[in-house]
């Protein structure tokens, strides 16, 4: 038992050890954030919490009759203790070693405790019903996602879901599983200690991702987005002792990442640059024929994608002219006649 885990067996009832194990090295450490950044004030915080959790230390220790000395050097030194340190101390730090919870439970039977409010009982535990608890669904599934690896890639699949949904809107499913991504990745950040300058790097690789669409770069953008995805995740959860992302995740994912949301993007904006080919935007520039005489400002019949067409003109067209399309305004196209090549090259 360290850390917190010191405190709770300083204020229980019996504290019991097993064989191999150690207890102590409850110095509070801050979390988030690189040696390098600690700072004077930082350190007078770090002091202040120290001594504050010594004192709560002794204070457990010596309202259970435990080692009040050890359970400070505990806190202020880090200092650890094997099982047997801790029995043999005078006082001890413990009430007894066991090997397993029947051990457990036939030495506390017949044991007298003192509770806190100086009441005494005596522990009645022979022939007791052990109960193992196990995690339900939802705490498994919880339990799951917070894992960073699984962070990371539930953070990426919801980009790319919305990435393809942005760039084809009405695609729908990939929009829908990229948001429910996204929400159990930042429900998964929640529960990890993760750096912030992390995530300002992973927003930065995505802004440099979208200049590469936008900004003629020969790739430089693209690559240093790349990288900043990279630094980004490793920075976030790289700082914390036992929470770290493996590289061989993360490269291949970022990689794969920024080159899918790059081709996905110069596919939508090379096809919205494309000219419109239907509805009535699709009209302009098409030919088709003067099936009647069109006068200046009357109406007459075309036949254009071979459909029938009101038409009108600034100038009279003849029967059977070649024609333009040069507007349209509702079910009435506004056409032009084009000019056709005489056999001696000149026009009519």
């Amino acid at each position: 038992a360290a850390s917190a885990g010191f405190y709770i067996t300083l204020a229980a009832d019996v504290a019991v050890m097993a064989p191999g194990t150690h207890i102590g090295a409850a110095h509070p450490a801050t979390i988030g954030g690189s040696p390098g950044e600690q700072k004077e004030g930082s350190r007078t915080m770090e002091e202040k919490a120290a001594s504050d959790l010594a004192a709560y230390a002794r204070s457990l220790a010596e309202a259970r009759g435990r080692n009040v000395a050890l359970s400070d050097e505990a806190v202020r030194k880090s200092r650890s203790f094997t099982e047997s340190e801790a029995l043999e101390a005078k006082p001890p730090l413990i009430d007894f070693i066991a090997a397993d919870v029947n051990d457990v439970i036939r030495q506390l039977d017949g044991r007298r405790i003192t509770r806190f409010n100086d009441r005494e009982a005596t522990l009645r535990t022979a022939g007791a019903r052990v109960e193992h608890l196990a995690p339900n669904w939802r705490q498994r599934f919880l339990g799951a996602i917070a894992h960073p690896q699984i962070a990371v890639l539930l953070f990426s699949l919801g980009m790319l879901g919305l990435t393809v949904e942005l760039w084809y809107p009405g695609s729908i499913v990939p929009g829908v599983v990229g948001g429910l991504c996204l929400l159990l990745a930042f429900l998964a950040f929640q529960v990890l200690p993760i750096d912030v300058t992390g995530l300002l790097l992973i927003a930065l690789g995505l802004g440099l991702l979208v200049l590469e669409l936008k900004v003629p770069s020969f790739g430089a953008l693209g690559v240093g987005g790349a990288v900043s995805l990279i630094l980004g995740w490793i920075v976030m959860m790289g700082n914390t002792p036992g929470v770290t992302v493996n590289l061989g995740l993360i490269v291949p994912v970022s990689l794969a990442f920024a080159a899918i949301f790059v081709f996905l993007g110069r596919l939508a904006l090379a096809s919205q640059r494309q000219p419109a080919v239907t509805g009535t935007a699709g009209m302009a520039g098409e030919r088709g024929r003067a099936l009647t005489d069109v006068p200046v400002g009357g109406i007459g019949t075309v036949s254009v994608h071979g459909e029938f067409w009101s038409a009108t003109a600034h100038e009279s067209i003849p029967r059977d002219t070649p024609v333009e399309v040069v507007a349209i305004d509702g079910l009435t196209l506004t056409i032009r006649p084009i000019e056709r090549s005489s056999p001696g090259g000149s026009t009519s």
